[in-house]
């Protein structure tokens, strides 16, 4: 089984976006800057950003001068605005078929993973309420010294 990286892929588009809109040079914001940043298909980023959008997360201007936005500050959306947008899954599923009722184990299995489950869910989301996209911003350019000091937005490859 592979990780769901829908999550780690809107925080990075919404990072970048922080980023990037924080300068007063501003280049448009496109799909195809977006994807250098992911090293990904401009496909995948817009269909995340679609996602985003629904949500109310980003916002797109049209037109000369438009591109995408975040729809409010990176300091007021949070990381759970974020998985509420990335996911529409269970952060854990069930058997696909019922256990056997007859056997001690399979008759009590499914109540008690869906408690722990959902305790583990909650735990989950009020740590992620706890996290803005601001704090990401932060923490990712303190990884990285020389992103601090000027504004430089990621370009793409040359052709």
């Amino acid at each position: 089984m592979s990780a769901n990286s829908r999550m780690s892929l809107a925080v990075h588009i919404l990072t970048w976006l922080a980023f990037d809109r924080r300068g007063t040079d501003k280049e448009i914001a496109t799909s195809q800057r977006i994807a250098t940043s992911v090293n990904t298909n401009p496909v995948v980023i817009r269909r995340s950003l679609g996602r985003l959008k629904e949500y109310g997360l980003v916002t797109i201007d049209h037109g000369k001068g438009g591109g995408w936005n975040l729809s409010r500050d990176a300091a007021s959306i949070t990381l759970l605005d974020v998985y509420c947008a990335s996911s529409d899954e269970p952060l854990f599923g069930l058997h696909a078929s019922d256990p056997d009722a007859e056997c001690y184990v399979g008759y009590g299995i499914q109540p008690v993973l869906t408690g722990i489950y959902d305790q583990a869910t909650d735990a989950l989301r009020q740590s992620l309420a706890k996290v803005t996209v601001a704090d990401v911003l932060r923490d990712t350019l303190a990884a990285h010294p020389a992103a601090g000091h000027a504004h430089q937005a990621p370009r793409p490859p040359a052709s």
